[in-house]
């Protein structure tokens, strides 16, 4: 996963709040138990020693997601009395979290994007009889999205109605046309839902690559505003994938590992890579969420990062900072250009939960 999205978070210099609220708006009075939850939230920070703009302009945005139905969350993030990134999040954070430190607590935003499919969601249904000479209309919606953040953040949505008596011809031109869209977005997976009838039209005219990653599925559901299209079903057909980029990065990883070249293994391995800027992919095994993780030491720059004070200092980084490990890993990922696969540690064992697919190697890369 390219972590693209963090780049206006390290684009500022710290110190940061970060702040985790469920803003779910799913009870009569969630803007009351928003308020709440934000009130601790706001008086953990004063005691952390946050700033008073900062604290303010994270205020500004809380809650300003109502147009965000149903179960979801919110992160803030600011610098200086200035917003960072305000991002939702597709379900709940697991606690209400607020900090303050040189470095962004980012990773809990970034496993609530995992696993980050690419998708079509198409539903078809028509009214009337399934004949030629038949009145009614057939109702197409599609929408293409990145699974899970479509839930709260969908994406282009396309809709199409045609005549019933037309619809074997348009479901030809529509099954192209959804071709082209997939290859565009990347998407893994279809999932097409509606009535069996006009559903079955348009799956025996779409191309055959694309027929291929089609998933049937339940009947319509329509989507909230503000909601990913066919939401419960989509969750049902992709709950427990890997997209399928990562997928393939995994693979490669496995491969040179077995041969014995072109990977890093072990925190202490992937940190020298990151520092060399060496890491096309830094593989981890899930982090645990809101638990504290073993730090490391950090410079103002993102690829520099040490097991040890010294280190760094003999890198010439003046005052070096102890922060969290999760937090300096995630800095280093986005800001040397790697990209994030979080995998299973039963299905991918990894020393230390860390490894590295490396752009090249060299005889000072530790692990290679």
């Amino acid at each position: 996963m390219r972590l693209s999205f963090l780049e206006p978070l390290y684009a500022e210099r710290g110190p940061f709040t970060s702040v985790y609220l469920d803003t779910s708006r799913d009870t009569d009075d969630a803007e009351r138990a928003i308020a709440q939850r934000w009130h601790r939230l706001r008086e953990q920070l004063a005691r952390q020693g946050a700033d008073r703009a900062s604290i303010a302009a994270a205020e500004e945005v809380v809650g300003a997601d109502a147009d965000v139905p149903g179960v979801h969350g919110q992160a803030i993030f600011t610098a200086h009395g200035t917003l960072v990134l305000d991002d939702e999040l597709p379900a709940p954070p697991a606690h209400d979290v607020a900090r303050y430190g040189t470095l962004p607590d980012a990773m809990p935003l970034v496993a609530q994007h995992l696993p980050e499919i690419p998708y079509l969601a198409v539903v078809v249904h028509y009214r009337g009889l399934p004949t030629a000479d038949a009145s009614g209309t057939v109702a197409v919606a599609a929408e293409a999205g990145r699974w899970p953040v479509s839930r709260v953040a969908p994406g282009e949505r396309l809709l199409r109605r045609v005549p019933v008596s037309g619809w074997h011809g348009a479901a030809a031109r529509l099954g192209h046309e959804l071709d082209r869209w997939a290859r565009r977005t990347g998407a893994d997976t279809v999932v097409l839902g509606g009535d069996e009838w006009a559903g079955n039209v348009l799956f025996r005219r779409l191309p055959r690559a694309l027929r291929e990653r089609v998933v049937r599925v339940g009947g319509p559901a329509p989507a909230a505003a503000g909601r990913a299209l066919l939401e419960p079903q989509v969750a049902g057909v992709l709950r427990g994938r890997m997209a399928a980029h990562d997928r393939a990065l995994v693979e490669t990883f496995l491969a040179r590992r077995a041969r014995g070249a072109g990977t890093a293994e072990g925190l202490a391995a992937g940190v020298a890579a990151l520092q060399r800027g060496q890491v096309t992919a830094l593989l981890l095994h899930p982090p645990r969420p809101w638990q504290p993780a073993e730090p490391l030491w950090t410079g103002p720059g993102p690829a520099q990062l040490a097991l040890t004070e010294e280190e760094l200092l003999s890198f010439g980084v003046r005052a070096p900072r102890r922060e969290r490990a999760d937090e300096a890993l995630v800095r280093a990922v986005a800001g040397t250009g790697a990209e994030l696969v979080v995998v299973p540690a039963d299905e991918v064992p990894l020393r230390d939960g860390v490894g590295a697919l490396l752009r090249y190697t060299d005889a000072a890369t530790p692990g290679a």
